[in-house]
């Protein structure tokens, strides 16, 4: 994967991990029944739209489009369940754990865990160690 935004229907970027200007303006300009691949330069772009944010990749030309799909979702669930029912302010004002779950669950463009479990427990630790550190308490976990 070279890249994924995330971008409102008015064209705000909120999330941003390699980012290609132009592509905003394309997927924008597609009708909602179209097809969620296009190719664009050497990539394919694989995009879905919830509620009133796309999620948008680019992949190689031999990746999987349907497992990109998959991928998106699967970040968009972790999303859902770290922010319960994840919209475009808690992308706003918490950009900075959101770019965190990415992290957790994609690094280089590849996927580092599949467990949306484990995804979330290593957010929930880096939770609790912000909190101890603010408050002066270091917890030691086994």
């Amino acid at each position: 994967m070279r890249f994924m935004l995330l971008f409102s229907r008015q064209g705000k970027l909120r999330l941003q991990k390699w980012y290609m200007a132009t592509l905003m303006q394309i997927v924008l300009a597609r009708k909602p029944k179209m097809c969620s691949f296009l190719e664009w330069r050497d990539l394919k772009i694989v995009y879905k739209r919830y509620a009133s944010l796309y999620f948008c990749c680019a992949i190689e030309e031999q990746d999987n489009e349907l497992i990109t799909l998959e991928v998106i979702h699967r970040f968009v669930e972790l999303l859902d369940k770290y922010f319960g029912s994840v919209c475009e302010l808690d992308i706003i004002f918490n950009f900075e754990k959101a770019y965190f779950i990415l992290d957790e669950f994609l690094m280089g463009g590849e996927i580092q865990d599949t467990s949306k479990k484990s995804v979330l427990k290593a957010i929930e630790q880096s939770d609790l160690l912000q909190e101890s550190n603010h408050s002066g308490i270091i917890l030691f976990s086994h």
